[in-house]
C-alpha cells in the first residue's frame, strides 16, 4: 500500500483520490478552499461516465443528473442549423450525457471516499523530493510526507510549476457567463443557439431546471454596470425563446460570470513520484465540455497504472506518455472551437458557425463519438 498526497480537491483530484482508495493506498486531499463546490453545473459526457465505471462510482452519478440526449444547433433568430435526432447522438455516443450540479457532482466523488481523507483550508507551497518519497510544506508551516504527490491543483498549479518552471498564462479575449434558470426545457432544444460573435448553450438539469452558458468578446476586467444578468438580458432578449425565457427564469444570485483565460498545457506530466491530472496537466476551453471530463478520464487511467503494479515512477510515467496525445488534441480543438465563435470580425465567426451546418451528420456524429463517446475512454494496455 502507497502513501499518495493529492493536492487539490477539485473534480480530477476527488476522483483520482476515489479511485486509489479503491485499489486499497492510504490518500490525503490537501485543498487550499473551505468550500469546493464552486460551479453552476457541468455536463458528464459518455467518455467521462465509462470512466467513472472503471472504479465503481458511475451508477452514483448517473443517478444525481439528468438525462441529455440532443444536440440541437440554432441561430438567434429560431432557425435550424442543425437538428440531429436523439436516437443517433445516444446510437453515436453509446448512452445519454448526464448534467449535475457541480456541488451535487463534487459531493458524490466525497462521499465516496474514506472520513477525513480531506484537509480543506491548507494550500501546498512547495514540495521537495527526497529518497524516502516527497514532503509538501503547507500555508500553515506544517508538513506532510508521502510515497507520492498528485497535482490536481488547477490551472495556476504550483506542482505544474515544480515540474515546467514558468507557464504561460493569458487572457483568452472572452468572458462565459453560467447558470441554473428555474425553467423546464424541451428536451429538443438541448444544445446551443448561436449569433453573431456570441453562443448561448442550454441543457435541461433534471425535469424543472435549466443549466445555461454564454460567452461574449470583451476587454479583460469588464463588470456590468447593472448586473450581470441585466446585461445578458439585454444582449439576448431579442433572440428566439427559449434563450430570453431562460435568463428571464434565473436568479441573478446564481450567474457567474468568469474571464477566460489560457494557460499553455504542461510539457512535463510527471518526474519520478510527482504527477498532474485535470486542468494542471491540460487547461482547456470549455465549448467541447471535456474539461471536468478529461480530468475523469486522467483519474481512472492513473489508477489503472497504479494498479498494474510497477513502481509510482514508472506508473506515473506511462500514465503520462499515454494520455498526453488525446488530451492535448482535446485542449487545441476547444481553443479552436472558441477561436472561430469569437474571432474578429464577428461576421466571419458567424459565417462559419453557418457553414458548420453543412457538415454531413454521419460525421458529426463519427467525430463526436471519437471525442466523448463510451468508445473514446480506453485504459492503458486496452485493445
Amino acid at each position: 500500500m502507497s502513501r499518495f498526497l493529492v493536492i487539490g480537491a477539485g473534480i480530477a483530484g476527488l476522483a483520482t483520490a476515489v479511485a486509489l482508495q479503491r485499489l486499497g493506498h492510504h490518500v490525503t486531499v490537501v485543498e487550499e478552499r473551505v468550500e469546493t463546490s464552486s460551479g453552476a453545473a457541468i455536463t458528464i459526457w459518455p467518455n467521462a461516465l465509462a470512466a467513472l465505471d472503471s472504479f465503481g462510482i458511475g451508477d452514483a452519478v448517473r443517478e444525481s443528473g439528468g438525462r441529455v440526449a440532443s444536440g440541437a444547433l440554432r441561430w438567434s433568430d429560431g432557425s435550424w442549423l442543425r437538428r440531429p435526432s436523439p436516437d443517433r447522438i445516444v446510437a453515436a455516443l453509446g448512452e445519454p450525457l448526464v448534467v449535475v450540479r457541480r456541488s451535487v457532482l463534487t459531493g458524490v466523488l466525497t462521499d465516496a471516499l474514506h472520513e477525513r481523507t480531506i484537509e480543506s483550508g491548507v494550500a501546498a507551497t512547495e514540495l521537495v523530493v527526497n529518497a524516502s518519497g516527497v514532503r509538501v510544506t503547507l500555508s500553515d508551516g506544517t508538513t506532510r510526507g508521502a510515497d507520492a504527490v498528485i497535482g490536481a491543483d488547477g490551472v495556476g498549479s504550483m506542482v505544474a510549476r515544480h515540474l515546467n518552471g514558468t507557464l504561460q498564462y493569458r487572457y483568452a479575449g472572452y468572458t462565459a457567463w453560467r447558470g441554473v434558470a428555474e425553467y423546464a426545457l424541451d428536451p429538443d432544444l438541448a444544445g446551443e443557439t448561436v449569433g453573431t460573435g456570441t453562443e448561448f448553450g442550454h441543457v435541461p438539469l433534471g425535469p424543472e431546471h435549466t443549466y445555461w452558458f454564454g460567452t461574449e468578446r470583451r476587454p479583460e476586467g469588464t463588470a456590468s454596470p447593472d448586473g450581470e444578468l441585466v446585461h445578458l438580458g439585454k444582449k439576448y432578449g431579442k433572440w428566439a425563446d427559449p434563450v430570453p425565457s431562460i435568463l428571464a427564469a434565473t436568479d441573478p444570485v446564481d450567474v457567474l460570470r468568469n474571464d477566460l483565460y489560457d494557460r499553455e498545457g504542461a510539457r512535463q506530466w510527471s518526474r519520478g513520484p510527482v504527477v498532474l491530472v485535470g486542468d494542471a496537466a491540460h487547461p482547456m476551453r470549455p465549448h467541447l465540455g471535456q474539461g471536468g471530463c478529461q480530468g475523469l478520464e486522467d483519474a481512472a487511467a492513473l489508477a489503472h497504472c497504479v494498479g498494474a503494479g510497477a513502481d509510482l515512477s514508472a506508473a506515473f510515467a506511462r500514465f503520462a506518455a499515454f494520455r498526453k496525445p488525446r488530451a492535448q488534441r482535446l485542449a487545441r480543438e476547444s481553443r479552436l472551437v472558441g477561436s472561430v465563435v469569437n474571432v474578429r470580425p464577428a461576421l466571419l465567426g458567424a459565417a462559419a458557425m453557418r457553414a458548420s451546418a453543412l457538415v454531413p451528420d454521419i460525421l458529426l456524429t463519427r467525430h463526436l463519438a471519437s471525442v466523448a463517446g463510451r468508445s473514446a475512454f480506453a485504459l492503458p494496455g486496452a485493445p
